[in-house]
């Protein structure tokens, strides 16, 4: 056994700890995307240099049986059996040993929420028998189907490609193998159709074969946000918790597992619920919670999880290194470039509030419709909130819906009732102001309290729980009492349903309208068009940044944290470079304007009338976006290269904006001419010769862009919670919106190894000067050390203490002590800092104790004493970062 040379048990020259993993708080995960050209074995050829780097779990993305050649194995078509494209479970535990070995544990992403719809449907065996045997399936219990809505009790299929009139002549009978196929899609018969004649067979399955269109307005089964190839599955009730999360549980009991990230926890009609059962069922293994909180929102303590998984943490980083009053100025250049309508751009809050009625009224038309139904057999049942038209609540639910400013309320969450209540009291205010006469108003009451929980007699109708567990489900129209059989629970089952379904609707609406459209109208500041960000104040001060650590180690100790992940949008490090550009909004208008006409896209020539305007909005994003991915530092403007290295990133990231932006063109109203000329756009202006300004401003910001490199960096990996690295991101990372953020990383073993061996980039000038990417890996494997080494330090049991500089450019620092044995200081706003004369006499009060070691000074021992005040001059003489241990 190799021997251990220090007191942290570390081998020596590896930084591997000895000691196993435990079932406890990770001290730091690392996410892998796994992926057929990035399968378990591979995975596994990277656990040594990941054991070296410092963390303590990797974290993998779903392992269960996806959808064949799935880059990200969210569309899970098994919960019996691990991926055979990554290698199956063999490979899982050939991964797991090897991961042990090296005194790594497994944490791993579940996806409760939905499975797939796939072309081949007999992948996902209960929805294959669901369509083959209808509600009398035993199967029919997974999926959150409205057989009464519509369609003669069929389930709809929106996959045909056009009209089924005009696609039948595509439909092939394959009476032999008893299945109908379409094209590449197979889909089941029901037993003993197979002989009737198509017209007859069509009509006597249990779904209806439809134009993919309808899937807009006449789809009847819950799906993932608006994609309709993934179905939504009833995980609250107890047979489909067990069926779909056996394998996990197994693997957890069996070691191979040892933590969980829940994935779009939002999406299901009990979170508190199904997080309670599964911290039962997993003997309280860690688990964080993908739950994006906005604004001010707290995550409900009732919760049975170790926290988030982090974009909280990401907005008051980011936030840090956004100047307030350039963000302001570089606003006032956007709209005179850009000169946007209000709602399309020009203001925040009024682009969201367009945004969100218009995904309300069209992508999610059958979800509210749905409502419609289920409030519409409440009221009639009632004559106290009764006689509403259907169209009154329609107008009610979408008024009230688009005013909520979080995800979702949770009905039967005591924790979270009182401002749910005030939430929804507010949204209720504004939307009856919508309505035209007083008394049709009241529409808007009754959709207020179904939303809420509240019952005809203003008691709570609800338990504990939105939906009885071990109850029929109230979308289950087959297999439920008749409504004459006690009206009071028909109300009671409908209460419940319209409670659960209106959260669950809620929470697609903000997803689709806020971050996957308002974000893409209003590209002032990309960096702040972030996953929990808000783009209408993208500036965070200290202060608020130590009031969330403050709050963090307090109530979330063990919560995740993250700066970039395989949904982010930009990576951290394009972030912190376009950040940058807060701090010099002339300089942008200087560039872009310098450019002249080169800078406009004239992609709205596109349009019809063929005399339109050009597009400068698209024109700011796709400036935007080369500058931070770097392509003009690295591609042709520098180099010569061809345009394709780095077009081929940049113009399908700027394709995608324009598509979720949804003004020019749209995934489903495509305008092949605009969107071409778009695409010439990028690779002759952003990507091509033309983008040479763009190059000299880059080398301009480079120190700038380094400091708010190195500083999230570091914010990140010391600050209370648990840090989740995303693959590669020990280094400079740059990557944009998906599939480009879901590449196979690369990985720098020997960089590493050549930092432990003392050799390179020595501060005493023993060793070549390393450059942005090696300081990283330094700073990265440091502080990961150091979490491992030392997780009393770090953990539940730690403290987190705000270090306030002293000076004229204090508000330039942003510094914090942990439990009084670690400290982070970190410059923010860089530039202003050396326009405003630098730090002059401004001082940091180093802690009590001592003395105080520097964790990144290349191995030369810097040390100062405790107590004393230190120029930060001299502190930050070498980097803008420092990291200090007291031991």
């Amino acid at each position: 056994m190799p021997r251990s040379d220090d007191r942290t048990g570390r081998r020596r020259g590896t930084g591997v700890p000895m000691t196993q993993p435990s079932s406890l708080s990770p001290t730091a995960t690392y996410r892998l995307q796994l992926q057929p050209d990035f399968p378990f074995s591979a995975a596994e050829r990277v656990v040594p240099h990941l054991a070296a780097l410092g963390v303590s779990h990797l974290h993998l993305s779903p392992v269960l049986e996806a959808v064949p050649g799935s880059t990200h194995g969210y569309d899970v078509v098994d919960h019996t059996e691990v991926r055979a494209e990554l290698g199956g479970e063999p490979g899982l535990r050939s991964l797991a040993a090897t991961a042990r070995a090296h005194g790594l544990g497994l944490v791993v992403d579940i996806v409760p929420n939905h499975m797939a719809v796939p072309g081949s449907t007999f992948l996902n065996t209960p929805l294959w028998e669901v369509l083959r045997d209808g509600p009398a399936s035993p199967y029919a219990r997974w999926f959150d189907v409205d057989w009464d809505g519509g369609h003669d009790g069929r389930l709809l299929l929106p996959v045909l490609g056009g009209r089924i009139g005009d696609e039948a002549r595509h439909l092939r009978v394959d009476p032999e193998d008893g299945v109908l196929r379409y094209h590449d899609k197979v889909f089941p018969l029901r037993p003993g159709t197979e002989e009737l004649p198509l017209p007859h067979l069509l009509e006597a399955q249990w779904y209806r074969l439809a134009w993919w269109r309808l899937a807009r307005s006449e789809l009847n089964y819950r799906r993932f946000f608006t994609i309709s190839d993934l179905i939504a599955v009833r995980v609250e009730e107890p047979e489909v918790f067990e069926a779909t999360h056996a394998t996990v549980l197994r693997l957890i009991r069996e070691g191979v597992i040892d933590g969980l990230r829940i994935d779009h926890p939002d999406g299901l009609a009990d979170p508190l619920g199904y997080l309670a059962r599964l911290r039962e069922a997993t003997g309280g293994r860690w688990t964080v919670v993908e739950k994006i909180l906005t604004g001010e929102e707290r995550l409900s303590g009732s919760w049975a999880c170790a926290g988030t998984t982090g974009y909280d943490a990401l907005r008051h980083i980011d936030g840090l290194f956004v100047c307030p009053q350039g963000a302001g100025r570089l606003f006032s250049h956007y709209r005179d470039f850009v000169t946007p309508l209000a709602d399309e751009g020009g203001d925040w809050e009024e682009t969201v509030r367009r945004a969100a009625y218009e995904v309300v009224s069209h992508d999610l038309a059958a979800e509210v419709e749905r409502l419609v139904r289920t409030a519409a057999r409440i009221s009639a049942r009632d004559p106290r909130p009764g006689d509403h038209a259907p169209w009154a609540l329609r107008q009610a639910l979408r008024e009230l819906l688009v005013r909520l400013p979080v995800y979702r309320p949770y009905a039967g969450d005591a924790s979270r009732a009182v401002q749910d209540a005030a939430m929804l009291g507010r949204a209720a205010a504004g939307a009856r102001t919508a309505f035209r006469v007083p008394e049709e108003a009241r529409a808007v009451d009754l959709i207020h309290d179904l939303a809420l929980g509240v019952g005809p007699d203003g008691e709570a109708a609800l338990g504990e729980a939105p939906v009885a567990a071990d109850g029929p489900h109230p979308a289950d129209r087959t297999d439920r009492p008749d409504r004459t059989d006690g009206p009071h629970r028909a109300d009671r089952l409908d209460r419940a349903d319209f409670a659960a379904r209106f959260a669950q609707t809620a929470s697609a609406l903000h997803a689709k309208s806020v971050e996957d459209t308002a974000f893409y109208r209003y590209p002032v500041l990309l960096s702040a068009c972030e996953v929990g960000g808000d783009p209408g104040e993208p500036a965070l001060g200290p202060e608020a940044f130590h009031a969330y650590g403050a709050r963090i180690q307090r109530d979330w100790p063990a919560t995740g944290t993250v700066l970039s992940t395989h949904d982010t949008k930009r990576s951290a490090d394009v972030r912190a470079r376009i950040a940058v550009l807060s701090e010099c909004p002339d300089r942008w208008r200087d560039v872009l304007a310098g450019m002249g006409e080169d800078a406009v896209c004239g992609a709205g020539a596109a349009l019809l009338p063929a005399a339109g305007p050009a597009d400068p909005m698209v024109s700011w994003l796709a400036w935007q976006t080369a500058f931070g991915l770097g392509a003009t530092a690295d591609g042709p403007a520098a180099t010569g290269a061809p345009p394709s290295e780095s077009w081929g990133r940049v113009a399908p990231a700027v394709l995608k904006a324009v598509r979720e932006a949804g003004l020019r063109t749209s995934w489903t109203e495509p305008n092949a001419a605009y969107e071409e000329a778009v695409t010439e756009f990028v690779r002759t202006g952003p990507c091509g010769v033309t983008a040479a300004p763009l190059a000299a401003l880059t080398a301009q910001l480079a120190p700038y862009i380094r400091a708010n490199v190195l500083g999230a960096a570091l914010l990140h990996l010391t600050m209370p919670g648990v840090p989740d690295l995303y693959q590669g991101t020990e280094l400079t990372y740059s990557a944009l919106v998906d599939p480009d953020n879901r590449r196979p990383a690369a990985f720098r073993p020997e960089l590493l190894a050549e930092l432990d061996g003392g050799t390179e980039g020595r501060a005493d000038g023993a060793g070549a000067p390393l450059d942005l990417a090696g300081e990283k890996l330094r700073l990265t494997a440091a502080a990961l050390r150091l979490r491992r080494a030392h997780p009393e330090w770090f953990g539940a049991a730690g403290s987190y203490t705000p270090v306030y500089a002293e000076g004229p450019a204090a508000e330039h620092c942003v510094a914090f002590c942990r439990t009084g044995r670690v400290l982070t200081v970190v410059t923010r706003l860089s530039l202003r800092l050396v326009e405003t004369g630098g730090w002059w006499d401004t001082g940091l009060r180093m802690p009590p104790g001592g003395p105080w070691r520097d964790a990144l000074s290349g191995g030369t021992g810097r040390e100062l004493p405790g107590g004393e005040v230190v120029g930060l001059s001299e502190l930050l003489s070498r980097s803008p970062v420092a990291l200090f241990e007291r031991e």
